[in-house]
């Protein structure tokens, strides 16, 4: 795709899909434009059975500073706003629906709804210089959507002195707080995203979608109807080719060759 992009997209041979926010002007803000290119890349994802793992990243200084004030200021009208957050909720729930994990790769700031799109990748790695905030609420906006996946990622007191405060945590803290997997230098971060990467495609990709699946959906339920799902779904999952291939393979002591 065109290095002009406003989401660069590549996919090598192992269907390592990487997409790239690409408005570095502008720290990568989630315009409207901006939501519509993400969208569409993900959706394209969705369909691409050759796609196994999505590294998202940002261009230039800033991993993503969410939504354009500027933007939103110029545009004072309720239905603007509604549309707006709405098709930045089916932003984010496209990356926990689709079937391959995505993992975030984040330098330099992760402010508002950028923050949320960190919290709301299935992993996420941070070179040592990264910030998060959600700064909304110094501009008199609190965080709502970014609340969904933070509170989902982190314990209830940091997520809600991040949201009520908008004050920045560095990358250390955003680690203790369980808002990342790891925290790399900066020279790293390549290095540090690529480990998960290879992990993730060494194992059968039918697996790997059905256990995102049903993480994300009994998380919402009670444990009774979580682990009924829970059991079903490993049945289901003992079925596939990879699943009976990986049984034989530890029977007789040998690695096993995947199909898929």
């Amino acid at each position: 795709m065109a290095n002009d992009s406003i989401v660069q997209i590549s996919q090598d041979a192992r269907g390592v899909v990487r997409l790239t926010i690409n408005d570095p002007q502008r720290f990568n803000a989630l315009s409207a434009e901006m939501l519509s290119a993400l969208q569409a890349a993900l959706d394209a994802v969705a369909k691409d059975e050759s796609a196994r793992v999505v590294v998202l990243a940002g261009e230039g200084k800033a991993f993503c500073a969410g939504h354009n004030l500027k933007d939103m200021a110029a545009n004072p009208e309720l239905p603007y706003y509604q549309q707006l957050f709405a098709q930045c909720s089916r932003v984010m729930l496209s990356i926990q629906k689709l079937p391959v994990p995505v993992i975030a790769k984040v330098h330099g700031i992760a402010t508002a709804a950028g923050c949320q799109l960190v919290a709301q990748c299935d992993l996420a790695v941070a070179s040592e210089d990264a910030r998060f905030a959600t700064s909304g609420i110094q501009y008199g906006l609190f965080c709502s959507t970014p609340s969904v996946p933070l509170v989902r990622n982190m314990p209830i007191k940091q997520a809600m002195q991040m949201l009520l405060t908008g004050e920045f945590v560095d990358a250390a803290t955003a680690l203790q707080y369980g808002l990342l997997n790891r925290v790399v230098p900066v020279d790293q971060l390549d290095a540090a995203v690529e480990e998960l990467v290879a992990a993730i495609v060494s194992k059968p990709r039918v697996a790997i979608r059905m256990g995102k699946e049903l993480v994300y959906r009994q998380r919402e339920m009670g444990l009774e109807p979580a682990y009924q799902l829970a059991g079903q779904t490993m049945a289901v999952n003992m079925m596939d080719v990879d699943a009976q291939e990986g049984a034989q393979a530890f029977a007789q002591k040998r690695k096993p060759v995947w199909q898929g």
